[in-house]
């Protein structure tokens, strides 16, 4: 017999849901073969089969989330058995129990995973309704943290021990004063209930974190695209391919990036991480929410690279086809709206970056040259978002314009 257990599809996985099982109990599968769908923390995931034979004996279901490396079903072989309360005291001591619903936002609640380490008292980290691990409740208890406020990031807002960990290390919270909660808007037989997607949870509770943790500060300039259309004419023109005023942003990224490697950055506590890599995230939306696939060692690509390796992330981000290693190690993102006819926004950091760049539309715009007189130019907003625990202002101010001239002069970005 081999136990189909759940799979680690990344560095910071500890859980996934089942997202449904695409085979059924009984029926015969090849080893290799697509016998399922898994929700992490960052995407929807293939579960293959890890070997041939009957599948069955399944301890979980869709919507159903354990921790990794927890047996959810069985593959045997010719011959072969369940062995005695597989599906009984097994699945009681090693599935986790079903998700339950919350009344108030439809979402699902992720129960508490089983561990090797003894489940702190809940009345030593704070009320019994906080959904945390026996590890993140047993670290906060030793620690004397209030897990009332920390920021869950496991499955269903569920703290886990990383988030224990990096609360510690920001340090001691200012006291929390009581707040009236909101009165909640009558409903109304015209009202339509809309169940939060897994993605989309997983959103909301990143952007929380984030815009909670880290100090945004913004800054923002005004680049001259003029000289970047008229290369993209060019390329067109020769018959050598699109390349998207995006590709030249993360170009322009890279080198700055490069340049000034102090914003290549993670906060970390009582350290800040310069990262060796220069890996970009780009903010894709999907149907279900927003995820962001990496671009590894952006400077190290050419433009032409760049140009095909985004429009390959994006398409399979779109596609739900982005594997684990597509979606981790962003050392700095971008979000580009400049296909949505914005003047300019401010986008959260995608922590634990320090920094992303916002990109709005390119318009055009009645200027002022250098000999004073008017011409009309294309101008394309761009706003960086910075995380004041790790960049000052000037710092922010400097990136920024490095990049505005990178961009307003895009020969050195093809090189």
């Amino acid at each position: 017999m081999t136990e189909v257990i759940m799979p680690k599809m990344g560095d910071g996985m500890e859980e996934g849901t089942l997202v449904e099982w695409l085979k059924k109990d009984g029926e015969k599968v090849k080893s290799g073969e697509v016998i399922g769908t898994i929700q992490t923390d960052k995407a929807t995931l293939e579960l293959e089969a890890p070997a041939s034979g009957i599948l069955t004996g399944f301890l979980i279901g869709p919507g159903e989330t354990v921790p990794v490396g927890r047996p959810i079903a069985a593959i045997l072989r010719n011959g072969e058995k369940l062995p005695e309360g597989w599906a009984g005291a097994s699945a009681a001591s090693s599935a986790a129990p079903a998700a339950a619903t919350s009344p108030e936002t439809g979402a699902q609640s992720a129960p508490a995973a089983a561990s090797a380490a003894p489940e702190a008292p809940a009345a030593a980290v704070g009320s019994d309704r906080i959904k945390a691990s026996p590890l993140a409740r047993k670290i906060a208890a030793e620690a004397g943290l209030d897990l009332s406020s920390v920021v869950g990031t496991g499955p269903g807002g569920r703290i886990v021990e990383k988030d224990v960990r990096a609360a510690l290390a920001a340090g001691p919270k200012l006291p929390k004063f009581p707040v009236a909660e909101p009165t909640p808007v009558a409903a109304t037989p015209e009202d339509t209930v809309v169940k939060l997607t897994r993605l989309r949870q997983i959103t909301a509770q990143r952007t929380a974190q984030s815009k909670q943790q880290a100090p945004h500060f913004y800054v923002t300039v005004a680049v001259d695209v003029d000289a970047i259309q008229a290369l993209r004419r060019q390329f067109e023109a020769e018959g050598s391919g699109k390349v998207s005023v995006n590709d030249f942003v993360i170009r322009a990224c890279a080198l700055a990036l490069r340049d000034m490697p102090e914003v290549n950055a993670s906060f970390q506590g009582d350290s800040v991480v310069r990262h060796g890599a220069v890996n970009i995230g780009m903010a894709v939306a999907v149907p279900d929410g927003l995820t962001v696939p990496v671009l590894k060692n952006a400077d190290q690509l050419t433009l032409r690279q760049i140009s095909a390796r985004a429009k390959e992330l994006a398409a399979k981000a779109r596609d739900n086809k982005l594997s684990p290693d597509e979606l981790t190690g962003s050392t700095f993102s971008i979000s580009n709206m400049g296909m949505l006819d914005v003047d300019e926004f401010g986008a959260i950091i995608n922590t634990p970056n320090a920094a992303i760049l916002a990109v709005a539309t390119a318009r055009k715009t009645v200027v002022v040259n250098d000999d004073d007189e008017i011409e009309i130019r294309q101008r394309m907003n761009i706003t960086l978002s910075c995380d004041h625990r790790v960049l000052d202002g000037a710092d922010g101010a400097r990136f920024v314009n490095k990049v505005k001239e990178y961009l307003q002069n895009p020969t050195r970005l093809l090189s």
